[in-house]
C-alpha cells in the first residue's frame, strides 16, 4: 500500500470504525485497536509450538492482547510486560504464582498489583514476543501506534542480549489490518508470526532486525519520558 505511516494509520482507523470491528477502547484512533475477533486470534497464537514452548513471553499491555497474557499465565508462564509508555519500565508476572488471578492480572490494573518491576540487571531472556499493531504487512512490516514504543521495548531487550534475530515475533490483528507491505525505517521491528481471526500467516523476513538502540532517533524529550532510557544510557 502506498502512502506515509500515519495516513496508513488512519486509514485502518477509520475502516475498523466505519466497518463497526472496532471494539472498546474508543475511537480507535492514536491506540493498539481492539477489534471484534481479537480472541478468537490470540487464541491462535497461544496454540503455536513456539508459544506452548516458551518459558518467557513479552506482550505489550494493549486490550487486543489481553487474551494473550491471560493465557501465557494460566499455562505458568513468565509474563514481561512493558507498563503504558515504557514510564514504570517492565513488570514481570508468574503465572505459577496466580492460579485463579489470571484473567484480572493480565489487565494493566491487574499487572500493577500483581506483577512487580524488575530492573535491568533482572530482566530475564524472552523466548517469544507479542507485539500490538496498527497495521502489519506480509513482507513482515508493522506500524504501531506511531509513539515508537514496540520498537524501543524492543531495543531494550535486543541491546541487553536478551532477544536475538530468531526471537519469534508475532501480532495479532483483524483480517483488514494486513497489506501487502508497509513503509518501514530502520529501527522497525519486522514480525515473523501474524494471528487474524481466520488464520495464521507464517512470513519469511527479508529484512534483518535491529541491533539494539538507535540513539540518533531518539530526542531528549523521548529519553527523558522515558527513565528506564536514561538507566540503560548510563549502564552502556
Amino acid at each position: 500500500m502506498n502512502g506515509d505511516k500515519q495516513h496508513i494509520r488512519e486509514y485502518v482507523w477509520n475502516k475498523l470504525l466505519e466497518k463497526g470491528i472496532a471494539r472498546f477502547p474508543l475511537p480507535p484512533h492514536g491506540r493498539i485497536p481492539n477489534f471484534i475477533g481479537a480472541e478468537e486470534a490470540g487464541l491462535k497464537i497461544i496454540s503455536l509450538k513456539e508459544f506452548k514452548d516458551a518459558r518467557v513471553i513479552k506482550v505489550n499491555p494493549d486490550s487486543p492482547q489481553r487474551i494473550v497474557r491471560e493465557y501465557a499465565l494460566r499455562m505458568g508462564k513468565i509474563l514481561l510486560m512493558p507498563s503504558p509508555r515504557l514510564r514504570k519500565g517492565f513488570f514481570i508476572l508468574d503465572g505459577e504464582h496466580l492460579k485463579g488471578k489470571e484473567r484480572y492480572a493480565s489487565t494493566i490494573k491487574g499487572a500493577f498489583k500483581f506483577g512487580r518491576p524488575i530492573g535491568l540487571d533482572k530482566l530475564p531472556k524472552v523466548d517469544f514476543i507479542v507485539e500490538g499493531s496498527v497495521a502489519v504487512g506480509l513482507d513482515c512490516s508493522r506500524l504501531g501506534k506511531g509513539e515508537g514504543y514496540g520498537e524501543i521495548e524492543y531495543a531494550i531487550l535486543r541491546e541487553l542480549e536478551l532477544v536475538d534475530d530468531y526471537t519469534p515475533i508475532a501480532t495479532t490483528v483483524h483480517d483488514i489490518q494486513v497489506f501487502k507491505s508497509l513503509p518501514q525505517d530502520i529501527y522497525d521491528v519486522p514480525v515473523n508470526i501474524i494471528a487474524t481471526p481466520k488464520r495464521i500467516y507464517r512470513l519469511q523476513c527479508r529484512r534483518s532486525r535491529p541491533k539494539g538502540i538507535y540513539w540518533s532517533y531518539l530526542d531528549d524529550e523521548k529519553i527523558s519520558e522515558i527513565p528506564i532510557l536514561k538507566n540503560i544510557r548510563k549502564l552502556l
